[in-house]
């Protein structure tokens, strides 16, 4: 017979705010902290954790592979752009989630000029994909983040 697994040691995690590490991909403009991944918690399909947005910053058009995203954003105003020259733009405000599907072309901007932007990321993989796509947007923007994870836009 064998024995039940250990519960306390193999079960629930509570990962304090205290706890995040930020010690993740970074980009100029934004600060990623991981909330749930392999060493946090014990995932292993997951990862968790919060993104804090300059005002008025973006990211350069990229995709994220296979993965799945979902956004949940805590404070500010987040304009999502996307598609194959990220002609498509939507808004979401505190409280909203955001969907991004695999392989989907997109942008994070954040909407506001004077305010930051917190959001909740989770991610259907601990890998962090980011293929960056040198196409041309729809519309031009003068901020965007630059760094290893994001190109010039």
């Amino acid at each position: 017979m064998s024995q039940p697994p250990d519960w306390r040691e193999h079960g629930v995690r509570i990962v304090r705010s205290d706890e995040l590490d930020s010690n993740t991909p970074q980009t100029p403009g934004m600060t990623r902290a991981a909330a749930i991944n392999h060493a946090k918690a014990g995932a292993n399909k997951l990862w968790a954790g919060t993104v804090n947005i300059q005002p008025d910053a973006k990211t350069g058009a990229h995709h994220h592979g296979d993965l799945e995203s979902v956004i949940y954003v805590v404070s500010g105003r987040a304009r999502m752009r996307w598609g194959e020259r990220l002609e498509y733009v939507a808004e979401a405000e505190a409280g909203d989630f955001i969907y991004v599907p695999p392989f989907v072309p997109h942008q994070e901007i954040n909407a506001k000029p004077d305010e930051a932007l917190l959001c909740i990321l989770v991610r259907s993989d601990q890998e962090a994909v980011v293929v960056n796509l040198d196409i041309e947007p729809a519309e031009v923007s003068e901020t965007t983040w630059v760094g290893p994870n994001h190109p010039q836009g």
